[in-house]
Formats: C-alpha cells, structure tokens, sequence
C-alpha cells in the first residue's frame, strides 16, 4: 500500500520534463524490474536552480524521481550530495519494502548527474 504522498506524487510528478542544455545528467536503471531514470540539472553558483526528470517505471519510481528533484532543487551541489536513499522514502512517507529498490535509483540518478556535473567542469569533487 502507498502512502498518501506517493500516490500524489505519481499523479501529479513534479519537476517532470528534459533539460536539453543541461549542466549535468544523471542515468540509471535496474534491469530486474525495468525501472529507468534520468534527472538533468543546470547549475548556477554552485546551487542547482533547475532540475527535471524522465522516468520510465512503476508508480514508485515516478514518484521517487519527483520527490528527489523536490528535495534538491535550490540545494547546493554539497547539500543535494548527501540527499540519501531513505531522505527519499521518508520524504514520501515510506515505501512498501518490495519498492525501495526505487528511491535507491532516484538518488543514485541524482548523485550521477551531480558527478557529471564535475567531469564537464573539470572541478575535483570534494570528498
């Protein structure tokens, strides 16, 4: 069963769309349930003031993209860097056991496209 804020999040995804010039781009999928993210990033002074998302998967995943886009949009790099797996299902008010694969790919997809970021910048990640 999904909570609440799941279920508003799959109807009404946020941040949702492409960034066709995007500072960073972050992709992931999981084979074994079909689930496939991408979350583009523009960043300006080191904040990240624009972030979009392109799901293909279950209700979860949508739902998970839209709520790691919400957490990290207007955070610095640093800040939406240790946006974690369970910020994700929290944020959510929890995800059913079987679908927490989900919010581990939202925020994995989140931190690749910030590690993009860095390689087009040619900026030493900050450890």
């Amino acid at each position: 069963m999904y909570s609440e804020k799941v279920m508003d999040h799959f109807k009404n995804p946020r941040n949702m769309g492409e960034i066709p010039d995007a500072d960073g781009i972050g992709t992931v999928g999981n084979p074994v349930c079909g689930d496939m993210m991408e979350v583009y990033i523009k960043v300006k002074d080191k904040c990240i003031v624009d972030i979009k998302f392109k799901t293909f998967g279950c209700g979860a995943a949508i739902a998970t993209s839209s709520m790691v886009t919400e957490l990290a949009k207007g955070k610095t790099l640093e800040e939406a860097k240790k946006i974690t797996r369970a910020n994700v299902a929290e944020s959510l008010g929890g995800l059913p056991k079987i679908k927490m694969h989900c919010s581990n790919l939202a925020a994995d997809a989140l931190h690749h496209a910030i590690e993009d970021y860095y390689k087009k910048q040619k900026i030493e990640e900050a450890k």
